[in-house]
C-alpha cells in the first residue's frame, strides 16, 4: 500500500536501511509481533483444558488479544501511515525501539498475570504514539491529515482511558464501571480506527482512489461526520451500560453503518476489473463485525460468546485483510492484493469458522470446552498461515 504523502513532487530520497527503514515502516515488526501474540493468546485455552496452565485464562486471553494483537496492528499501521498522511518526518529508530519494548512488556505482563502493569503499559504505549503523531502534526506537517484520522485518534484515546480505568481498584468492584471500561478498551480501541481508516483506505482496496476529501467543503463535512460518529460511539458505550443494552448496541451499529455507507462507495465502478478474494474478505469481516455488535444486545446471557463474532470474524479478519494490503503494497507487489487465490479463501473461511465455533458455545454450553479448543486452534492456524504467506513481504520493499 502506498500512502499518499506530500502533494508536491520532490526528488527521490536516498535509500533508507537498517533501523531507520524499520522505523519508517514500523508495521513490519508490529504486524509480525501482533500475529505471534494472537497465537499465544488463543493457545492459553487448550493449555488450560489440558491441565498445563494453573489459572483460568479468560482475563489474560482477552488482554493479550486486544492489547498485544489488536493494539500491535493499530500502532504498526498508524505509526507508518500517520506521518505520511501529515507529510511529516517518519518515526525515528529511538521511537520505534521505545514503542516496541513497551508493547512487548505489556504483553508479557498479561501473560504473567500482572494485569495492572500490563494495562498501565498499554496506556503508555498508546499515549506515546499519540504524542509522537501529535508533535508531527503540530510542528512538521506540510499538509493537514485527512479529517477521518480524527476517528483513529479517538480510538487511541478510548483504548488508553479504558486501560487506565482498569487499573483503578474501584473499577474492579463496580460491575457497571468495569463494563464501561471494558467497552472502551475492547471495542473503543478498534472500532473508531476501523471506521476512520476504513473511509480513507477501503475505497482504494475496492478499486477506487483513497477516500480523501478534495474541496474545503468536503473536508469540513468529513470532519463533522467523523466527530459526530466519535461522539455517538462513545455515547453508545455509556447507553449500553447504564440505560439499555439493546439501545446502546443499536446506536453503535447504526452510527457505524451510516458512516460506512456515507463515506465509502461499495459498488464497483463501471468498467472496473473484478476485485480479488481479499476484497471479498473485507466485506465479510464488516458484516460479521456488525453482527457481533448488534446481537449481544438481544441475547445478554450469551453476550461474551456472541461478541466473538466481532472480535474474531470482524476485527480479527479485518486486521489480517488490511495488513495484507499494506504488506502487498510496501513489498512492491500491489497487484497481489487483487488476485483471487486459495490461501485468501482459506484464511477467510477458517476465520469465520473460528468465530462461529466460539459464538455457538453461549447457546450450547455442553460444547464449551471442545469449542473453546477448536476455535483457539483454528485461529492459531489462521495466524500461522498468514505469517507464512507473507513471510517474504515482511522483509521485501518497494523499490519505487
Amino acid at each position: 500500500m502506498k500512502f499518499p504523502a506530500c502533494k508536491r513532487r520532490s526528488p527521490k530520497p536516498p535509500e533508507v536501511t537498517g533501523l531507520a527503514w524499520l522505523a519508517a515502516e514500523p508495521f513490519r515488526v508490529f504486524f509480525f509481533s501482533g500475529a505471534l501474540w494472537s497465537m499465544i493468546g488463543v493457545s492459553l485455552w487448550p493449555m488450560f483444558y489440558a491441565g498445563g496452565l494453573g489459572y483460568f485464562p479468560a482475563y489474560s486471553h482477552a488482554r493479550i488479544m486486544i492489547e498485544a494483537f489488536g493494539g500491535a496492528f493499530v500502532v504498526g499501521f498508524l505509526g507508518t501511515a500517520g506521518p505520511r498522511m501529515a507529510s511529516a518526518p517518519k518515526l525515528s529508530p529511538w521511537e520505534l525501539a521505545w514503542l516496541f519494548v513497551v508493547h512487548q512488556a505489556n504483553a508479557l505482563c498479561h501473560l504473567r498475570l500482572l494485569h495492572a502493569w500490563g494495562d498501565a503499559l498499554f496506556a503508555l504505549l498508546l499515549m506515546s504514539l499519540l504524542a509522537s503523531l501529535g508533535l508531527r502534526v503540530v510542528r512538521y506537517r506540510e499538509a493537514p491529515p485527512p479529517p477521518q484520522m480524527l476517528l483513529a485518534l479517538v480510538g487511541l484515546l478510548c483504548g488508553a482511558v479504558g486501560a487506565l480505568l482498569m487499573i483503578m481498584p474501584v473499577t474492579l468492584t463496580d460491575p457497571w464501571r468495569f463494563r464501561f471500561a471494558s467497552l472502551l478498551l475492547n471495542q473503543g480501541l478498534l472500532l473508531p480506527p476501523v471506521l476512520g481508516i476504513g473511509s480513507f483506505l477501503f475505497p482504494r482496496m475496492l478499486g477506487g482512489s483513497f477516500g480523501e476529501p478534495k474541496t474545503t467543503l468536503q473536508k469540513q463535512a468529513a470532519l463533522i461526520g467523523a466527530g459526530l460518529t466519535s461522539l455517538l460511539l462513545v455515547a453508545s458505550f455509556a447507553l449500553e451500560v447504564w440505560v439499555d443494552a439493546r439501545a446502546g448496541c443499536g446506536l453503535r451499529v447504526t452510527a457505524s453503518v451510516i458512516y460506512l455507507l456515507q463515506e465509502i462507495r461499495w459498488s464497483r465502478a463501471e468498467g472496473a476489473a473484478p476485485r480479488g478474494t481479499l476484497a471479498t474478505g473485507l466485506r465479510v469481516a464488516l458484516i460479521c463485525g456488525e453482527s457481533g455488535l448488534l446481537l449481544p444486545g438481544f441475547w445478554p446471557l450469551q453476550r461474551v460468546s456472541l461478541e466473538h463474532l466481532l472480535y474474531i470474524g470482524g476485527f480479527g479478519l479485518l486486521i489480517l485483510v488490511v495488513a495484507s494490503r499494506v504488506l502487498f503494497g510496501h513489498s512492491g507487489d500491489l497487484a497481489g492484493f487483487d488476485r483471487r487465490g486459495g490461501m485468501a479463501r482459506w484464511l477467510i473461511g477458517l476465520a469465520l469458522l473460528a468465530a462461529t465455533t466460539r459464538a455457538v458455545t453461549g447457546f450450547l454450553p455442553q460444547l464449551t470446552v471442545s469449542h473453546h479448543i477448536y476455535a483457539a486452534l483454528t485461529w492459531a492456524a489462521v495466524a500461522l498461515m498468514w505469517l507464512v504467506w507473507h513471510r517474504q513481504r515482511f522483509v521485501g520493499r518497494d523499490e519505487d
